[in-house]
This record gives C-alpha cells, sequence and structure tokens, in this order.
C-alpha cells in the first residue's frame, strides 16, 4: 500500500524545511535508510533517509521550496500503484520558493509583460548532460566553499552524480592569498542605472531573527563591562602551547575561566521560566560561531569538568563541524550560558544579545597593548574588554559585578585553572 512521506520535525524549533536537493525521481525504486532528499533546517542542511522501500510515485515538493512540519513530501509505493486517493484525503501542501539569488536593474524602459513560466518538474534532480559535471545543489556549494575541482571527483549517486558524502572527506589547501575571504564587490553602476540584489531568507537566518527579536525586546537587557588585565594569561598559553602537542588557543581560556566563575556564581547560570527561575547545577556552555548563513552556538557541556586540553579539543572540533555544516541541532541544544567572542575580528568591545533560554551571555573583546599603571609606574599592559548582557528579570547587577570579579581574578591568576 502507497504511503505519504512527510516533512519530520528534525529541531525542536523547526516549523518548516526547504528541500535543497532531491536525491531521487519519480519511478526510481527507493530502499529503507536510503537517501531520498536534503533538507534545510533552521539549524543546518540535514538529509532525509527513507523509512520506506519501494518505487518513488510523486514528489509534492519541488526543490527550493519550503513545507511545513508534517507537509506531505512524497509517496513510495509499489510501481503503477493507485496513489491520488491519498493526495484527496490529505492535500498536498502548498510551498513558497525559498532559496534564490536575483540581481534585478531598474531601466528607464516601457514595462512588457512576460511570458507565463513554464513550471520546472518535480522530479528535477539532474544537473547535468554530456561533457557537464553531475552534481548535486549541495556538493556545488560545499565544493565552491572549499575549492574542489568536481571534475576530479567520483559520484557515488545514480549515473555518477555527486553528492555531500562524495566531499566530506575531502580537503583542499587553500593558497596564501586566499586565506582571508573576500568581500562581496560592489556591483558597477552604468549609465545611471540603479540595480540592486535581493537573496531569500534562508531557514537558519529565520530563526536568527525571530528569537534574538524575542530575546531583544523580551528580556530587559542591562549591561556591565570590566577590564582584565591579560598579561599572565598571555605567558601562561605561551608556556602551555610550548609544552603540549595540543594547542590552546584565548577563547580556550575564557570558557574555562568562565566555567569556574559560574561554578562559584550559580545564579548567573540560570533562565527565566516565566512563573519560576531555574538555577542549573551543571555548566553547558554555548560558544557563539560565526557562518556565511549566521550564527550558530554549538554547545560544550559541563566545561567546568574538563581539562584546558579537553577543552581545546573539543573547541576546535565545533568549530570545524560547523564551518563544514556536519553540526546537528541536538549539539546546539541545553546552553545554560554562551560566549561571543570577537576578539579574533579586532573587535575591542561590545554588547551581544542573550541567547534564549539563558540569563546571561559574555561579549569578548581583543587583547590590546595599552599603557596601565602597576605601583605607581606606568607600564605597557595586554587589556581586554568584557561585557556582560544579563536578563534583569534573573540577574541583579550585583551578581553580574561578582561574577565578572571572579572571571577576572581567574583570567589574571591563570594557574588556578590547572587547580
Amino acid at each position: 500500500m502507497a504511503e505519504i512521506i512527510r516533512m519530520p520535525r528534525m529541531s525542536d524549533t523547526m516549523t518548516e524545511g526547504v528541500i535543497a536537493a532531491w536525491h531521487k525521481k519519480v519511478g526510481d525504486n527507493v530502499k529503507s535508510g536510503e537517501l531520498l532528499a536534503e533538507v534545510e533546517t533552521d539549524k543546518a542542511t540535514m538529509e532525509l533517509e527513507s523509512y520506506e522501500t519501494g518505487t518513488l510515485l510523486y514528489i509534492g515538493v519541488e526543490q527550493g521550496h519550503a513545507v511545513p512540519v508534517n507537509g506531505i513530501l512524497a509517496i513510495i509505493g509499489k510501481a503503477g500503484e493507485e496513489f491520488q486517493s491519498l493526495l484527496n484525503e490529505a492535500a498536498p501542501v502548498t510551498a513558497a520558493p525559498a532559496t534564490s539569488n536575483e540581481t534585478m536593474v531598474a531601466a528607464a524602459a516601457p514595462a512588457v509583460a512576460a511570458p507565463a513560466a513554464t513550471p520546472a518538474p518535480a522530479t528535477h534532480d539532474m544537473t547535468s548532460e554530456g561533457d557537464r559535471i553531475k552534481a548535486s545543489p549541495l556538493a556545488k556549494k560545499i565544493a565552491e566553499e572549499k575549492g574542489i575541482d568536481l571534475s576530479t571527483i567520483k559520484g557515488s549517486a545514480e549515473n555518477g552524480r555527486i553528492v555531500k558524502r562524495d566531499l566530506e572527506n575531502i580537503s583542499v589547501e587553500a593558497p596564501q592569498a586566499a586565506a582571508v575571504a573576500a568581500p562581496m564587490a560592489m556591483p558597477v553602476v552604468v549609465n545611471g542605472q540603479e540595480s540592486y540584489e535581493e537573496v531569500s531568507v534562508s531557514q537558519m537566518r529565520k530563526t536568527i531573527a525571530r528569537r534574538l527579536s524575542e530575546s531583544n525586546f523580551t528580556a530587559p537587557h542591562f549591561f556591565v563591562t570590566f577590564e582584565a588585565n591579560m598579561g599572565k594569561a598571555m605567558a601562561f598559553r605561551n608556556e602551555a602551547n610550548a609544552n603540549s602537542t595540543t594547542k590552546i588557543s584565548f577563547n580556550d581560556i575564557m570558557i574555562k575561566a568562565v566555567a569556574m566563575a559560574l561554578r562559584q556564581h550559580p545564579k548567573a547560570n540560570s533562565s527565566w521560566l516565566g512563573d519560576k527561575i531555574r538555577y542549573n547545577h551543571h555548566i553547558h556552555i554555548g560558544m557563539a560561531v560565526g557562518m556565511d548563513e549566521g550564527l550558530v552556538v554549538p554547545v560544550i557541556k559541563f566545561a567546568d569538568q574538563k581539562t584546558l586540553s579537553q577543552l581545546a579539543v573539543e573547541a576546535k572540533s565545533w568549530v570545524e563541524k560547523a564551518k563544514t555544516k556536519k553540526i546537528a541541532p541536538a549539539d546546539m541544544s541545553g546552553n545554560t550560558f554562551t560566549i561571543s567572542n570577537m576578539g579574533m575580528f579586532d573587535v575591542e568591545n561590545f554588547t551581544a544579545i542573550i541567547n534564549p533560554p539563558d540569563a546571561c551571555i559574555l561579549a569578548v573583546g581583543k587583547i590590546k597593548e595599552t599603557p596601565i599603571v602597576e605601583n605607581g609606574e606606568i607600564k605597557v599592559g595586554h587589556v581586554m574588554k568584557m561585557t556582560l548582557s544579563s536578563d534583569h528579570r534573573v540577574v541583579d547587577g550585583s551578581i553580574a559585578s561578582a561574577f565578572l570579579k571572579s572571571l577576572k581574578d581567574n583570567l589574571e591568576n591563570p594557574m588556578k585553572m590547572l587547580l
């Protein structure tokens, strides 16, 4: 009997998904556990496996279109089996285009009626014929980001088509000149014509916008800024890296120092739940990682119980997974406190919006060489600014300042992190 395949809920905050690529077309045989499609959720692009075995009879959503959770994706059954009755009982979901980039130019010319567009068939998933390379849209995107020449890759999908899994274990040595990504080039305006580009909002960016808007307008934020003298921390890091194969970053030191300070001040490790406040006994630190599509926050769980070396390995792994889009929704849940570090971008000081359900987020700036006074003498020091954003419904100024004082002490006396 034919079965309807519906859009599953792939994350706790997902309301709809966008079909990034179909890996099967109508008439293809499908086995249970076989890759059916790639779905862009609010947090990541994920693979959708079939839980039915049979023939793909119907595809209800074109590539690049959105489907609500539980919306109809496809129908799988016996070859030639009647399935229209299933659709009549559960009408297909009307999906709006969700992933298109369109450059528009406004010119001083008469308006001309465009002919009606011919709908693209829902089963179109082959991107090449003849000498053209066959690859899924997601594979093409990954190849472009990594600088992989697809002509050198042998595809494992049907008819030699290149898919995501064919590129996962391939790394390319980037040229020295391309170490820093070039900014988007500004189009040249010719003959006074106005132009602009419109890019549809991704599922991830939609979720970021919604969650941060809710946080900014719901939680009454207040901000407290402290400075820490990072001289001892710099010396500590240099010595640790000289004697270990695991290289420690200042971000790793910050995570450890924050975890220790939260153990001393548990009220900063809390959440507002409306009619009650949750004081978390465990310390799960969210680590903000910037991507082209937006910000993701993988979570280092039980951070206070881990050594600096363990934190360094885990943090590096999360960054790599985020950059290669291998991070899963479960990896970005459970945070009790969040750190946003922009020091590597030469940012001296900033404030951050609280990442729900946390009551606090710490914004970390760069370490700056600046004159300081020690024992009545002016010396060259290395100072770092930190700004704590707090939800005033949960955290008061005394709690925020006490937490930052302990954090400052941990950073200025880094040997405590080894005790």
